[in-house]
């Protein structure tokens, strides 16, 4: 699984915009929009789904799975609470 926030997050971490990662998965743009638009878990075709986690995997990012252990090593960001930002004093 993985939440258009990840995707969204990912890209951030990596520097490359939709179009970018729609080249590196394979896919098309509008894919990739689509899947950033949804909310929660993202929905869609499993290979495309494949494809796009793969691509982000060749680019060096680990995505995480909520109450899953990364083992790997090396620097990263995890969400301790899914959901929108929220705002200070809020």
């Amino acid at each position: 699984m993985i939440t258009s926030f990840q995707m969204r997050a990912a890209r951030a971490l990596l520097g490359i915009d939709q179009k970018t990662l729609a080249e590196l998965a394979g896919v098309s743009l509008p894919t990739i929009q689509r899947m950033e638009a949804s909310t929660g878990n993202v929905r869609g075709v499993v290979e495309t789904l494949i494809k796009v986690v793969e691509a982000f995997e060749r680019a060096g990012v680990e995505l995480i799975g909520e109450q899953v252990r990364s083992d790997s090593g090396g620097r990263g960001v995890r969400l301790k609470e899914p959901g929108p930002p929220r705002r200070v004093g809020a």
